[in-house]
């Protein structure tokens, strides 16, 4: 497995294997693995002949009281677990390297119907942020394919728009969600959660599955399914619920009695932790 940390070396490596016809698998990453973003890593594996990871904290998607200079760094650790799955080239840049000009960035930007609702209405400018470091590290990687999960459902509906948009030749597939044995989406935010709000944090799933049950069984009343979970959600121990949304699962815009195919996104509170799930039906 090499370490790459600059771009001309990655463009060289990657253009060696493609001049012998290989197929390259990108999954980028903000580091601080668990076995979620290892499935991700398996999945780019079979569908390509190499595969690489980047491990690069981005600081443009944070914003001004999020944990960038907090956000745990644990690259030894994270080299262990790559070198279980058969990644090849681990691209690890620096801050200069992916912004060589600093504050003085092109910025890429999805229209703000899909970016301004959701996570995108309490985070604002975070998806501006996701879209150009995902779109400088396509340009610099050149992968055929590419695997994101599926937990950070909107982030993936926002790629997959700026890719269609500015025909990029990268095949997007979305990896499922990666759970602990009670239920638990796998995340780094998970290792913040005290021994209390570990046995509450997996009833976030539960309650996801309600919905879609209820759902599958014809009922159509959205916003009072909606409004169950939430209150659902706080009877069981969260401290407070971002939301609970049942959407169209390509425009995550309301779902409608016309819809025959949803998403259910939820993300609530424990402690100072922010905890995301969701369910797809269709």
């Amino acid at each position: 497995m090499q370490i790459i940390k600059q771009v001309e070396m990655l463009r060289t490596q990657v253009r060696e294997w493609k001049s012998k016809g290989l197929k390259v698998g990108f999954v980028p990453t903000m580091g601080n693995l668990h076995a979620g973003h290892l499935s991700l890593m398996k999945l780019a594996r079979e569908y390509c002949d190499k595969v690489v990871v980047s491990i690069f904290v981005n600081p443009l998607q944070f914003g001004p009281n999020e944990d960038f200079d907090s956000y745990p760094r644990t690259f030894e650790a994270d080299q262990q677990k790559m070198q279980t799955v058969g990644v090849d080239v681990v691209f690890y840049p620096t801050v200069d390297e992916m912004y060589p000009c600093g504050q003085e960035q092109t910025l890429v930007k999805v229209p703000e119907k899909l970016t301004g609702l959701l996570e995108g209405a309490s985070r604002p400018g975070h998806f501006d942020g996701v879209t150009t470091v995902v779109s400088k590290l396509f340009n610099m990687v050149q992968p055929d394919v590419a695997v994101f999960g599926q937990k950070d459902y909107q982030q993936y509906c926002v790629i997959e728009q700026m890719v269609r948009d500015m025909a990029m030749p990268i095949d997007l597939i979305r990896g499922s969600i990666a759970r602990d044995e009670d239920g638990l989406a796998l995340s780094s935010r998970n290792q913040y959660l005290t021994p209390e709000q570990r046995e509450i944090a997996p009833k976030l799933y539960v309650t996801l599955m309600d919905v879609l049950t209820a759902l599958e069984s014809g009922n159509r009343d959205f916003k009072a399914l909606e409004s169950a979970a939430t209150q659902s959600l706080l009877g069981l121990g969260f401290d407070a619920v971002d939301y609970v949304k049942i959407v169209h699962p390509k425009t995550l815009l309301d779902a409608s009695q016309q819809d025959s195919i949803f998403v259910i996104l939820a993300v609530a509170r424990l402690g100072q932790t922010r905890l995301l799930d969701n369910v797809v039906l269709g």
